[in-house]
């Protein structure tokens, strides 16, 4: 599950897509789906679950704190946080959710105030000029979380465009150190960040606050975090410099990326990545996650089923990811799973499958047919494949198994109608002209002359290259009202007076939907006793 953790340095990392990533327009869970991804999130190890906003509302209060109860009650080992902004009644209504968490030493309060010279305008008014009283506010909310038994989390808020206010965001962060935080987030909010500032870089200023601190407080475990936004798609590269070129050892992000605007970090991406590379030879140090991948999938399918919807393409978890219909890759794949996959599929809980279309080749049709039993050697899997491309000519993206065995049942059907004919003579003979392929024919003509139908014509006929076909059941009636309503015929058919099949049409004249309908069981009863395999 975990790599080799040998000399090798633990990223936590922190899941915020019960938070961050439902401020996302539309992306709002119900109570009980909150309370349902945080078992998820328990089951795939992630190590601090951003549970919400618990001054938001009354009910984002009482979801945080069902969800602080429920993992308190397993004693689960995920450490609850719950978000508050710099104001007292605000982080007070934060730890009365969070006091089952603390009662077990998992709780988590995490606060942020703005260094971002535009969003600290934009976000606190005047407030914004008064620069020494916003450092003491910290310094005294802080102090509020860590002497009520939580753990203390600080982001200055727009970190990554902190310009002109280095010494102000030193001074903030010596204050919530001061305090007792032991978690300094240094977040990129705007998603704009990219190694290409140079010095302005924000990893290159958390290296710089890290040694400043480091000397400042020699014995103190510090973790510093990222917390990147993808508006311009750099977030996972971000994210990943943060922690093989950084000194960031915990990553906030959610699951399939969801989240504001263009979304956080994607977590799985973040995950798989550090699985990856973490052991890399070249690196200064190693890195690993404890994270139990086997769950990535079906938390992802979670979320892409209950927040947003996620693309087939999507890295890591995307339904597309595992899937197949090149028949190059797939020959080679069948060979050996790795051939064409980064990853093993199953390692996440996922499973290799292979999607038949137009490039895919002989093999892999062969492979389905000979998955659902029937016969295809190996001298006419090519023309069985063509077959198929045939009958679906216009299913550019691909079909599915099901859909090829029907192809592969029409190409085996001993009947194919081009046209069919009866004709009634008033001397009780009926006379049948069906063109197209009839077993080795190219055209069957017959007369038959007695009681019953054209429907009889065709049984006798049948039973010359078929032997000891039975009707078991027959009906027709009208589909619709009024004079010009087509007729359906159903009909149900046995071999040696055994297995039944079935077959349905619908045509304006009773007799031609009754023929069809026999043609179509007895087509299918004809491929499942000669081409099934025993």
């Amino acid at each position: 599950m975990n790599q080799n953790t040998t000399e090798s340095q633990q990223i936590y990392i922190l899941d915020t897509t019960l938070r961050d990533g439902q401020q996302s327009p539309g992306a709002g869970m119900s109570f009980e789906n909150n309370l349902l991804y945080a078992n998820l999130a328990h089951n795939l190890k992630i190590d601090i679950l951003e549970a919400g906003f618990p001054s938001a509302s009354k009910t984002d209060f009482n979801m945080v704190n069902q969800i602080s109860r429920d993992m308190a009650a397993i004693k689960s080992n995920m450490i609850i946080s719950g978000l508050s902004q710099l104001r007292v009644d605000q982080v007070e209504q934060t730890i009365e959710a969070l006091l089952p968490s603390k009662a077990i030493n998992r709780g988590r309060v995490h606060v942020y105030v703005p260094v971002d010279p535009d969003l600290m305008e934009a976000s606190l008014g005047s407030l914004a000029n008064d620069k020494p009283l916003i450092v003491e506010t910290v310094y005294k909310l802080v102090k509020v979380i860590t002497d009520a038994g939580f753990e203390a989390e600080f982001s200055p808020e727009g970190y990554s465009r902190q310009g002109r206010n280095f010494d102000f965001v030193t001074d903030i962060i010596r204050a919530a150190l001061n305090a007792g935080a032991g978690i300094i987030n240094c977040p990129d909010t705007i998603g704009g960040a990219s190694r290409y500032q140079g010095d302005e870089y924000f990893i290159n200023k958390i290296k710089k606050h890290s040694a400043i601190f480091k000397a400042e407080f020699p014995t103190r475990k510090i973790i510093w975090s990222s917390h990147c936004h993808n508006d311009f798609g750099t977030a996972l590269e971000n994210t990943m410099n943060a922690v093989f070129e950084g000194v960031v050892q915990q990553v906030e992000g959610c699951i399939n990326g969801v989240g504001e605007r263009a979304g956080n970090v994607s977590l799985e991406q973040c995950i798989m990545n550090i699985r990856q590379f973490g052991a890399n030879s070249h690196l200064s140090h190693k890195v690993h996650t404890n994270i139990d991948i086997s769950y990535l999938k079906a938390a992802s399918d979670f979320i892409a089923t209950n927040m947003l919807s996620r693309q087939p393409h999507s890295p890591i978890t995307g339904d597309n990811v595992a899937s197949h219909t090149s028949g190059g890759h797939i020959n080679a794949i069948i060979k050996n799973p790795l051939a064409y996959q980064p990853f093993n599929p199953k390692d996440i809980g996922s499973e290799i499958s292979f999607v038949f279309g137009p490039l895919s080749g002989s093999n892999h049709a062969k492979q389905i047919i000979d998955k659902y039993g029937f016969i295809c050697n190996d001298e006419e899997k090519v023309s069985i494949t063509q077959a198929i491309k045939d009958f679906y000519s216009l299913r550019r993206k691909g079909i599915t198994d099901n859909e090829l065995i029907i192809a592969y049942k029409a190409y085996r059907e001993p009947i194919k109608v081009k046209n069919l004919s009866y004709l009634k003579h008033s001397n009780n003979i009926t006379k049948l002209i069906l063109d197209g392929k009839f077993f080795d024919q190219d055209q069957l003509v017959i007369e038959y002359q007695g009681r019953g139908s054209a429907l009889s014509a065709i049984n006798e006929a049948v039973s010359k290259y078929f032997p000891n076909i039975i009707v078991q059941d027959y009906n027709s009636h009208s589909e619709g009202n009024g004079i010009h309503s087509l007729c359906k015929s159903n009909i149900v058919i046995s071999v040696n007076n055994d297995k039944r099949y079935t077959g349905s049409a619908i045509d304006d004249d009773i007799e031609i939907s009754a023929i069809h309908a026999f043609i179509v069981a007895v087509n299918n009863a004809y491929v499942e006793t000669n081409f099934k395999k025993v």
